[in-house]
């Protein structure tokens, strides 16, 4: 159980699992180019001593593997464990009474404790320009604060207990800000703050803000847990750290005593600026767009504050274990908020919010000669239906029948799937819909398409194992390749409009149907490079599921409209880079010679650590 952050790094060290660098480092792209080697190598948490243009130390990859995140709260991940899953599931406490106290007693023991004003006079105050500026790729607007603790209190329902704490990116400084004056805050406008800034705004007064970075770890990872109704974050904070979550106020605003950083101020009703852009979990940029923007009342840090940080970017990366973990302390959750669904399986590996698995129950046909979803379809509305699950453009969905199933097994789960689909009554659209703010495929900010794809059934088809040999037929630049069995690339042209897109698509699924009927292989994938698609199940699962807009870019192979039900023998997904997407994430060639004085053999070296 830790104090601060600082106990945290030194217990890491302690146990062999942090590194620290002594030598200066630019906060301008070595710190992040340093973050996401280190990570790719599995290794360890690594504190920066020694930062050009301020006199703060940083920390990052403290989540880098889910091992790691499991020590920092091994003596209190039982008991939050417990607390999460007695409130998914109330009853449990009425059959198990005696077994539920010591979880009772521990949520009780973590609620917040208010202290005295005075309690925070172990803050110096400070500006904005004092903290570590991190900027992370060559083309983000500014530093970004990546692991914050963003505060705010319902304006009609004041007070800790109605509260919320979430993890919002915060723009430190580029764009339009003035300089320690101003800084920007991105979030959906469903999302805890929006919903008390949307009531803020209803009152024509602004909402007060305070931005919490650093203290426990267990602060953090309370920003981002889904947690169930009833457990407030700032009690489930408590309950990781082992320890009350202590504030004061101060102006008015709300500090946590324990954060190393402590940022206050207020978002103006209506008033924004742009943000970004800001290279994202997607493995491409968010663009920049309008939005609420922080005028700064006063900025507090501690004698010996520590900045903890990460580096965001096409997955896997540090908030991938950040998943592992939600995943591991909810548990069935998604079987408590939504009955009939046993998992629901985020793809990390297609930037989380586009792809989702789901395996849930079908009992509405048991009887039917011919199984087909049914019961599937209403669970798949729910689905899509549930908080941040909303966001997702595929939603591929089946039950279990004579054997088991898990989403978790992606390229099993998919082969599973393609095994029992049938094209021509298996896909059912929304479009004109919402998608997630960073997603570019679609057609406009928070605007795109949905797809369920919904499997029950006998198995109909033997997959594939090879690309068939009459595909070798069509032109030499399509160069078809097989991803997985089932699935094959094909390359073309690049993408130009989707006017000349439908007439290039429709030209050739005419031809591959002219080849052959090609049953064993269900799904198509039309992409810039097969090659660089088909060498790993991770590039086929970002390329096809970031670059494509389900409405517009799904096409198939003999396919038809009937009473507005569209289908088709084979399905093909046109995965090519379209003109509006966001650049995808590169590295600067210059930083990255630049920090290889840091490595050797792809590790850190020895010399130019403590």
């Amino acid at each position: 159980m830790y104090r601060s952050l600082e106990d945290c790094i030194l217990d890491l060290e302690k146990h062999g699992h942090l590194v620290r660098i002594k030598e200066e480092v630019d906060p301008y792209l070595e710190m992040a180019s340093i973050q996401l080697k280190v990570y790719e190598a599995g290794g360890p948490a690594v504190l920066f001593e020694n930062i050009k243009g301020t006199k703060y130390r940083a920390v990052s990859n403290l989540f880098g593997t889910i091992e790691r995140s499991k020590f920092l709260f091994r003596d209190t991940w039982e008991p939050a464990q417990n607390a999460i899953a007695l409130r998914n599931n109330p009853m449990q406490a009425l059959k198990k009474p005696f077994q539920q106290i010591g979880t009772a007693l521990a949520a009780v023991k973590a609620l917040p404790a208010k202290q005295s004003p005075n309690a925070a006079d172990h803050f110096d105050e400070i500006s904005i320009s004092d903290v570590p500026l991190i900027t992370h790729w060559p083309a983000d607007g500014g530093a970004f604060v990546t692991l914050p603790q963003v505060y705010s209190e319902d304006p009609e329902k004041p007070g800790m207990m109605n509260a919320n704490l979430g993890m919002y990116r915060v723009q430190l400084n580029g764009n339009a800000y003035a300089k320690d004056q101003e800084i920007g805050i991105h979030y959906q406008i469903h999302r805890g703050i929006g919903v008390h800034q949307a009531k803020a705004n209803k009152l024509g007064q602004p909402l007060k803000v305070s931005i919490f970075v650093g203290g426990p770890p267990a602060h953090t990872l309370a920003a981002v847990m889904p947690l169930p109704e009833g457990l407030s974050e700032l009690t489930f904070a408590g309950m990781m750290a082992g320890k009350r979550f202590r504030h004061c106020y101060v102006d008015g605003y709300c500090l946590s005593l324990d954060a190393d950083f402590v940022i206050t101020g207020e978002l103006q009703p209506y008033d924004t600026k742009p943000e970004g852009p800001f290279g994202d979990h997607l493995g491409y940029y968010s663009l920049t767009h309008e939005f609420p923007y922080l005028k700064i009342h006063k900025v507090f840090a501690k004698k010996q504050a520590i900045w903890p940080f990460t580096v965001v970017g096409r997955p896997p990366q540090e908030d991938t274990s950040f998943g592992a973990i939600i995943h591991e302390l909810t548990g069935n959750a998604i079987r408590h908020e939504i009955p009939g669904v046993k998992e629901v399986h985020a793809v990390d590996a297609a930037g989380v919010h586009p792809l989702l698995f789901a395996l849930g129950s079908e009992r509405y046909t048991p009887y039917q000669k011919s199984k087909r979803p049914a019961e599937l379809l209403t669970l798949a509305n729910r689905i899509l239906g549930t908080g941040q699950l909303s966001l997702a453009k595929y939603l591929w969905i089946t039950a279990e029948q004579s054997a088991p199933v898990t989403t978790h097994d992606e390229k099993a789960f998919l082969m599973y799937m393609l095994e029992r689909l049938d094209f021509r009554r298996d896909l059912h659209f929304q479009t004109q819909t919402t998608i997630d703010t960073l997603d570019y495929s679609g057609t406009g900010l928070n605007m795109g398409s949905k797809i369920i794809i919904a499997a029950y059934g006998d198995q109909r088809r033997e997959l594939c194992t090879e690309v068939p040999s009459a595909l070798h037929k069509l032109p030499a630049q399509a160069r078809p390749q097989l991803i997985f069995p089932g699935v094959v690339a094909i390359q073309t042209s690049a993408f130009t409009t989707y006017p000349d897109a439908e007439q290039e698509m429709h030209a050739l699924c005419t031809a591959i149907s002219q080849l052959g009927t090609f049953e064993a292989c269900p799904l198509f994938i039309v992409c810039d490079d097969s090659t660089f698609v088909s060498e790993s199940l991770s590039n086929f699962l970002w390329a096809t599921f970031t670059r494509s807009n389900p409405s517009h870019d799904l096409y198939g192979i003999n396919s038809f409209f009937e009473h507005k039900h569209w289908g088709c023998d084979q399905l093909v997904i046109d995965a090519r880079i379209k003109p509006h997407h966001a650049p995808p994430l590169v590295l600067d060639p210059q930083t990255e010679r630049n920090v290889q004085r840091f490595f050797k053999n792809g590790r850190l070296i020895q010399s130019t650590l403590k």
